[in-house]
């Protein structure tokens, strides 16, 4: 696991799909740390984007940093296989999606690939007193999921807070990531809250120099 202590992952959903493996070698060329993949599958949430067939071409393109796997999807535990077969190292979930949280946290690990669990913004964290210790990365949504451009939703500081506290609680080496509506002002908040690790789609690939704007977004973590 990437030991830095702030992550920025520019989210591809907000890429020039029409040039996507250039896209992501430009923004890690620019300063980015991580790619972040939101796979949606129209059922969990309402909207269609990518699959292991997207990870797998960037691999092929020559793209060999950390590739990290939102799954919005239901069921979980054959499409997160596919993408540990096409590359990704590291996928999470959300809780409610699965069946059985910890044997699909189990059968990611077992593949040699990172796992995290996703928490939307009115979803409990009760889940973590059982599974905190298995998991590489916490995934707080400050929108709801499916959709990219939406607006931060403030209460999700709280649960970061919350999340901070167990993490640093457990003593492992778990990272806090942040993802919605991240911008110049809502990073400082989320950074100011415990997170250590922020996802960013249109704040970065909708502006024309991405490495003054992920420089920009790292400044503003306290």
């Amino acid at each position: 696991m990437e030991t830095k202590k702030n992550i920025i992952a520019p989210s591809i959903l907000a890429a020039d799909f029409a040039n996507l493996g250039q896209e992501v070698a430009n923004v890690i060329d620019a300063g980015a740390d991580w790619i972040h993949f939101d796979v949606m599958d129209n059922h969990y949430v309402p909207n269609l984007t990518i699959g292991p067939m997207v990870c797998r071409s960037l691999r092929d393109f020559g793209i060999k940093d950390f590739i990290d796997v939102h799954l919005m999807i239901d069921p979980v535990d054959d499409l997160a296989q596919e993408f540990i077969k096409s590359g990704a190292d590291l996928i999470s979930f959300h809780p409610e999606a699965s069946n059985h949280v910890h044997r699909s946290i189990s059968a990611i690990k077992e593949k040699g690939c990172k796992a995290g669990l996703v928490f939307n913004p009115a979803t409990s964290l009760n889940v973590l007193d059982n599974v905190l210790e298995d998991l590489d990365l916490v995934l707080i949504m400050s929108v709801n999921p499916g959709f990219g451009g939406q607006s931060f939703i403030h209460s999700s500081l709280d649960k970061v807070a919350k999340v901070r506290q167990m993490i640093d609680a457990s003593g492992k080496d778990i990272r806090l990531e942040i993802d919605g509506g991240i911008n110049d002002e809502t990073i400082s908040l989320a950074s100011a809250a415990g997170a250590d690790t922020f996802v960013a789609g249109s704040a970065i690939f909708n502006t024309d120099n991405y490495e003054q704007t992920i420089s920009r977004l790292r400044s503003k973590i306290v």
